[in-house]
């Protein structure tokens, strides 16, 4: 019964929600408390989940209010600023550092190139309508993108800048974990340290399997949901007919 009372007051605040504009204050929740009938602990603990739904977002010593609406991240291969304006959104991006580095051990297994090649490394912080959704470290072969070519991506994207060099995207591949935010990704993404987030990684290659990048992303978890268009399902196959 008391279980079935939680799930009932969760719904009942969710509904409040809804009925509600972004950035308003929800009732204090000894307010809330009394009028649903329920313990502070309830209530709290109700809130709680939408809080990691990212329907509402508390403020230290301001109260509870209701978040932004999660921008939903397609899985299919498309840019941040095309699929920002596919939301309606406003895409822009501030370069926040660019330098050019030999690939050393690690990366040339990314890129799968030479540990001495050389490569330019981008760090953008990813906005959506002026506010931080992403932070995106690019790596890219000197050869495909040089720095002085890198600062053209200020509010750019980098898929457009290929495509108008004539640097086609072929193929690649992406891995999407779930991660928490550290110091300095907290601080650029506005929310608080150990905050849930995704984490992209992505490698692209060309038509004749040349390296053309590997980005490394962290997505704001309060902002971000992932989306996957489905085809048929079909059933399992049978294990076999048992021998007669």
């Amino acid at each position: 019964m008391q279980e079935t009372k939680y799930h009932s007051v969760r719904d009942e605040i969710r509904d409040l929600v809804n009925g509600l504009e972004v950035g308003d204050a929800l009732p204090a929740e000894r307010v809330l408390a009394v009028e649903l009938g329920v313990s502070r602990m309830t209530l709290r603990r109700a809130i709680d989940d939408l809080v990691r739904e990212g329907l509402v977002i508390r403020r230290q010593g301001a109260g509870t209010f209701v978040a932004e609406p999660k921008v939903a991240q397609s899985l299919a291969a498309t840019s941040f600023s095309q699929d920002m304006r596919d939301r309606g959104l406003v895409p822009g991006s501030r370069t926040l550092s660019i330098e050019v580095l030999h690939a050393g051990p690690q990366m040339s297994r990314r890129l799968a190139v030479s540990p001495a090649t050389r490569i330019v490394r981008i760090v953008r912080l990813r906005l959506a309508d002026g506010a931080p959704m992403a932070i995106e470290t690019l790596h890219v072969p000197e050869q495909v993108l040089g720095p002085q070519q890198a600062t053209e991506l200020e509010n750019g994207s980098f898929y457009d800048l290929l495509a108008r060099n004539g640097i086609p995207i072929d193929h690649g591949t992406q891995t999407i974990e779930p991660t928490v935010t550290d110091e300095r990704e907290s601080e650029f993404l506005e929310v608080p340290l150990h905050s849930p987030a995704f984490l992209f990684e992505r490698s692209s290659f060309d038509a004749a399997d040349r390296a053309i990048e590997f980005v490394r992303s962290v997505y704001r978890g309060d902002r971000y949901k992932l989306t996957a268009q489905l085809g048929r399902i079909r059933a399992a196959e049978p294990l076999g007919q048992p021998t007669p």
